[in-house]
C-alpha cells in the first residue's frame, strides 16, 4: 500500500483491518482516554467495527481523513494523524494521537507538520485549526511549535467542555 505522506523517518498510510490491534491498543491508552475520550473499544472485534466505521470511510480528499502513521525502517504503527470538518467549527481541525512509547521523539512534528504542508498544498485548506484541552501540555508544545496561534476559547457542543482552539492560516 502506498503511503500517502512520507518523512525520513515516517510513513502516512490509509488504515486497513489489518491496523485493529493497533487501534485497539491506541484507543487505551491513558493519553487517549484522557485527552481524546473513550470510545469503549475494548475488544479486536470493537476496534474493527472502529476502524469500518471510521477510518475506512475516509479518502485522499475527503472529511474526515484518517491515517496511520507508522515507522518508515519496520512498518511499525506507531500513531494516526486526523483531518477533520466539525459541524460547529468553520476550519478544518487537526489532530494527532501516539503510542507512549513513541512520544518524545519528534515523530508528531515530524509528520504533523508534513500533513499540514499536504492539507494547504494538496487539499488546498485555507486554514487549519487544533483544539486541544487546556491541560495538554505537550499538545500546546506542539502547535505552537508548528506556528499554530491560540485563537481562544472552544465550548464541545455535545458536553459543554472547554478547549482551547489554535488556528494556522494557509501559506
Amino acid at each position: 500500500m502506498e503511503p500517502v505522506l512520507e518523512t525520513e523517518r515516517l510513513l502516512s498510510r490509509k488504515f486497513t483491518l489489518e491496523d485493529a490491534a493497533f487501534i485497539l491498543q491506541l484507543l487505551n491508552t491513558e493519553g487517549w482516554l484522557k485527552y481524546i475520550g473513550d470510545r469503549k473499544v475494548r475488544t479486536i472485534e470493537e476496534a474493527e467495527a472502529y476502524l469500518l466505521n471510521g477510518p475506512l470511510k475516509t479518502n485522499e480528499h475527503t472529511f474526515p481523513w484518517l491515517r496511520l502513521i507508522a515507522l518508515k525502517s519496520n512498518n511499525t504503527p506507531i500513531g494516526l494523524v486526523s483531518l477533520i470538518k466539525r459541524e460547529d467549527l468553520e476550519f478544518i481541525d487537526i489532530g494527532f494521537a501516539f503510542l507512549p512509547a513513541f512520544m518524545g521523539q519528534g515523530y508528531a512534528c515530524e509528520i504533523v507538520s508534513e500533513t499540514i504542508k499536504f492539507a494547504f498544498g494538496k487539499l488546498h485548506l485555507e486554514k487549519i485549526i487544533a483544539i486541544t484541552l487546556p491541560d495538554n501540555k505537550s499538545s500546546i508544545r506542539l502547535l505552537e511549535k508548528l506556528g499554530m496561534q491560540l485563537e481562544g476559547d472552544y465550548i464541545k457542543k455535545e458536553s459543554a467542555e472547554k478547549l482551547l482552539k489554535y488556528g494556522l492560516p494557509g501559506f
